[in-house]
């Protein structure tokens, strides 16, 4: 039998998978739970530091060597991004929509938070993904609307072929007033074509055959099947014409300096930006 599991007053059905079990605190979020302040920050967010900027660079320049040492820094920094706009995230529930191995989830589970991961990808999942992941489509997850007080998308959008659809599904499992963060890889970066970067800006296949040349093997990602050429500006012009979110902001995820201006700069952003980050505020029904 399929067991059940809450988020919140929420209840849905997860697959039993590898013998996950309930999340660590019981697997359910009070009734009781504090819910955030939808205020801004009492001061305005400042551009992180370059020797922030520097970590983060060296950590990716190491994934291939050392995934886990870079998806950790990077779980921590983005929490803390979280935070910044939204408070502390301890007693609430996030939901981590596309969090791979789970790095993400365990550090709001580290600072106190609920959070759950929903994965479409068993083979994201990793060796020993978080107690109570859910295989689930980022199109139509299996929760009811409403449900989180905070929802999180790292570097999805660029994989799924549908980025409003997704965004709608992300925006009605966040409770009103609550917080969305999304970030994505624009194809336009220096890093949009992934494992093949910098060379798609010579033409996708011609990237990915040179891949297979240099290691022997197959590239992971074929754009138009799980990688997609999302670009900022229009990006920009949809999330401003939705009507269930609004932008808070929308800056650099990863510049020390002028990380907001660079994303106003038409033509320039879509390849200085790097990685363009997202922050929405669910709208009343």
């Amino acid at each position: 039998m399929t067991p059940v599991r809450r988020i919140g007053e929420a209840v849905w059905r997860v697959p039993v998978v590898r013998g996950w079990s309930r999340p660590r605190g019981g697997g359910r979020t009070p009734r009781t739970a504090p819910r955030p302040s939808t205020a801004s920050p009492r001061r305005p967010v400042k551009d992180p530091s370059f020797r922030r900027s520097l970590a983060l660079l060296r950590a990716f320049l190491r994934e291939q060597d050392d995934p886990d040492a870079c998806y950790a820094l990077l779980a921590r920094d983005s929490v803390d991004q979280v935070e910044a706009y939204d408070g502390p995230v301890a007693g609430r529930t996030v939901v981590d929509v596309g969090g791979g191995s789970g790095h993400f989830t365990e550090e709001f589970r580290r600072r106190g938070a609920h959070a759950y991961l929903f994965e479409p990808d068993v083979g994201e999942l990793g060796r020993r993904p978080p107690d109570g992941s859910v295989i689930a489509d980022g199109y139509l997850l299996p929760l009811p609307d409403g449900a989180a007080d905070v929802t999180f998308s790292s570097n999805v959008l660029e994989h799924v072929a549908d980025p409003q659809t997704f965004l709608s599904e992300l925006a009605r499992v966040t409770r009103p007033g609550g917080l969305i963060y999304v970030s994505f890889t624009n194809w336009l970066s220096p890093w949009g074509g992934h494992e093949w970067a910098p060379w798609h800006y010579l033409g996708a296949e011609r990237a990915r055959a040179r891949y297979r040349r240099r290691t022997g093997k197959p590239a992971k990602h074929t754009l138009g099947e799980n990688l997609f050429a999302v670009h900022i500006g229009p990006t920009l012009r949809q999330v401003r014409a939705r009507d269930d979110v609004t932008l808070v902001t929308a800056r650099s995820r990863y510049w020390p300096f002028l990380a907001q201006a660079v994303v106003k700069a038409p033509g320039i952003r879509e390849v200085a930006t790097w990685n363009l980050l997202l922050i929405l505020r669910r709208c009343p029904p």
